[in-house]
């Protein structure tokens, strides 16, 4: 009988554990896919930051929801480039980006410093921003980010993170928060 009992017991854990799971990844992949426009929404792979792959799409896109490092709301969807960019900027190891690179961020974020890859909260010095619904570009040739401001507030486009390993381009493209 107790044998049965802690069978029991343990199977009831396990398929709580296991339905808590589930749902996790539903709402991991219902934030993911939030970065992505409608047409590419059922398309896309989505991928954890973990690198566990959370659903199989057919398209070049990769979505990944929030990153558990930043605060609020994150998710990000990434071609061949930015995932090369993505998994060098998560282990904050340098990148070489070698061809043109778009990501979308249609939910826009929760906050990142300008100008510190590595921020994840404001201080007095770090060039705060909150971005509504944006892309994001990379690109081989740094020369080409000379040519627009750092300057979130300019109004268009700007380059964040310049200088670094993980400049880009940042193309707003909604109200901000």
């Amino acid at each position: 009988m107790r044998t049965l009992t802690f069978t029991s017991f343990t199977l009831s854990v396990t398929l709580t554990m296991s339905a808590a799971a589930l749902a996790d990844d539903k709402a991991k992949i219902a934030d993911a896919i939030s970065a992505a426009p409608p047409t590419l929404q059922d398309q896309v792979t989505v991928m954890d930051w973990d690198h566990r792959i959370l659903r199989e799409g057919d398209s070049q896109y990769t979505c990944m929801p929030t990153p558990p490092n930043l605060p609020g709301v994150a998710p990000m969807c990434f071609d061949k480039p930015w995932m090369k960019w993505a998994k060098a900027w998560s282990s904050k190891q340098p990148v070489e980006i070698t061809e043109m690179g778009i990501s979308y961020m249609l939910a826009g974020d929760g906050g990142a410093s300008n100008t510190d890859p590595f921020a994840n909260k404001e201080t007095d010095d770090n060039d705060w921003i909150v971005e509504g619904p944006h892309l994001m570009i990379v690109t081989p040739d740094k020369a080409l980010l000379d040519s627009l401001p750092t300057d979130p507030y300019y109004g268009g486009p700007y380059v964040m993170w310049k200088g670094t390993p993980y400049a880009h381009i940042m193309i707003p493209v909604g109200k901000r928060p």
